[in-house]
C-alpha cells in the first residue's frame, strides 16, 4: 500500500450551467460566455492543482447528481464529494468536518475563481501550517475576501454569521480568528475574476501564468470585443 497522504486540498466547484456561474460578468457577457470562461477557469485549476503530488485532492461539488456524474468524468483521482448545509460558511465547515473526520492533519480550501494562483501558495500555506506556525492562514484577494482558507483542525467560529461577498469577509474573518486566539497566517495577496473589471487583468493574458484556457479565451474575447 502507499504512504496515506496527511494533508487535503478541497476545491469548491460548480457544474458550468448558464445562469448559474459568473452571473456578476453579465453583462458584458452573455450568459453563455460567461459560462464558458468559468468552465475555462475551472479546468485550468484542475490541471494546475493535479501536479501537486503530495496531497490528497477533493471536489465539493454545487448540485445534484448530473453534477456528480459530470465532476467524477472530469477529475479522475479527486475524490469527489457534494456539498452540503444552507449557505457558503456551512457548506465549508461541512467540507473540513468530512476530511478531518478521515484522519487528515491539515486541509487548505480553494475555489476556481483565481485559475492564475501560483501553486507556490497552496505549497506555502501547507508549509506554514504542518510546521505549527499557525492553525488557520489566509490567502487575501484584493477585493477583501480570500482565495485560500487553510486549518489544522475545524475551527466553526471562523464561519459563522461572515457577510459572505463582501469586502469585510476577511477582516471579519480574522477579527474571529484573533478573538478566539486562534493563531493565524496571512499569505501574498492575490486577485480573482468575478466582475468586468477584473476581466482587465494583464495577470490573466500570461503567457507563463499555467492557465492557457482561460487566457485563450480572454484573447478571443479582445479579438472581438473590447470587453478586455
Amino acid at each position: 500500500m502507499g504512504k496515506e497522504l496527511k494533508k487535503a486540498l478541497l476545491l469548491f466547484a460548480k457544474q458550468p450551467i448558464p445562469g448559474t456561474v459568473k452571473t456578476r460578468l453579465v453583462p458584458p457577457l452573455t450568459p453563455e460566455e460567461a459560462t464558458d470562461l468559468y468552465g475555462c477557469m475551472l479546468t485550468d485549476t484542475i490541471s494546475r492543482i493535479g501536479s501537486l503530488t503530495d496531497v490528497e485532492k477533493y471536489l465539493f461539488y454545487d448540485g445534484n447528481e448530473e453534477a456528480q456524474k459530470y465532476f467524477t468524468e472530469k477529475t479522475p483521482g479527486m475524490t469527489c464529494l457534494p456539498q452540503r448545509g444552507c449557505g457558503l460558511g456551512e457548506r465549508m465547515i461541512e467540507a473540513l468536518r468530512e476530511v478531518f473526520a478521515r484522519g487528515k492533519g491539515s486541509a487548505v480550501i480553494i475555489g476556481s475563481d483565481s485559475p492564475d494562483l501560483p501553486l507556490k501558495f497552496i505549497e506555502e500555506a501547507f508549509a506554514r501550517l504542518d510546521k505549527g506556525e499557525c492553525e488557520v492562514v489566509f490567502g487575501p484577494t484584493d477585493d477583501g475576501g480570500y482565495y485560500l482558507l487553510g486549518m489544522t483542525r475545524l475551527h466553526r467560529e471562523l464561519f459563522r454569521e461572515i457577510p459572505w461577498s463582501s469586502s469585510q469577509v476577511l477582516l471579519e474573518s480574522v477579527a474571529r480568528a484573533k478573538g478566539a486566539e486562534i493563531g493565524t497566517s496571512i499569505l501574498t495577496i492575490w486577485h480573482d475574476v468575478d466582475t468586468p473589471e477584473d476581466l482587465k487583468r494583464p495577470e490573466l493574458l500570461d503567457e507563463a501564468n499555467n492557465s492557457p484556457l482561460t487566457r485563450s479565451f480572454l484573447l478571443e474575447l479582445l479579438r472581438r470585443t473590447a470587453v478586455c
